[in-house]
């Protein structure tokens, strides 16, 4: 397994992955990154100071995919985790930590101060990975991004 930027060619695999994990934890399609627009070209969506979105792949198959960026409609300098999901053959191995930690010193390189996430509320192992790397929880979401089905909002000091 090995991680790397995301490439053109990849954005249909992304896609599959992002929306059949959505749809295998029962989230909605709408307010989720199900729907959203970027999801339809995640190459393009991330082609933007200060963002980077990256592929985890084994033996040419992308297993797992997170990135950051600027968080939409907030006045400061907080970065999101977006759009982290892995196929169920790649949880479990420790590939989600280093992911979220490429995420993390990727958000460090770009000087960001504070690194915000929304997940589902039944995504257990995933905020528990969170938690592991030091998110903490939040009352209440920050920014616009749109996603008001996810209730768990989680930030971490960079």
């Amino acid at each position: 397994m090995r991680i790397r930027p995301i490439k053109p060619q990849d954005n249909e695999a992304v896609k599959v992955i992002i929306q059949s994990v959505i749809m295998e934890h029962g989230a909605p399609k709408e307010g989720t990154a199900y729907s959203d627009a970027a999801t339809q070209s995640m190459y393009a969506a991330y082609q933007k100071p200060r963002a980077a979105y990256f592929v985890l792949e084994s033996v040419g198959k992308i297993m797992g995919v997170a990135g950051v960026a600027e968080l939409d409609n907030y006045d400061g300098n907080v970065c999101e985790l977006q759009k982290m999901y892995f196929l169920p053959e790649a949880r479990g191995k420790g590939h989600g930590k280093k992911m979220i930690e490429l995420c993390m010193a990727t958000a460090r390189k770009f000087k960001y101060q504070r690194m915000y996430l929304e997940t589902m509320d039944n995504m257990y192992d995933a905020q528990g990975l969170y938690k592991r790397v030091g998110f903490s929880m939040l009352d209440k979401p920050m920014g616009g991004t749109g996603h008001y089905s996810c209730p768990i909002h989680m930030i971490l000091d960079l």
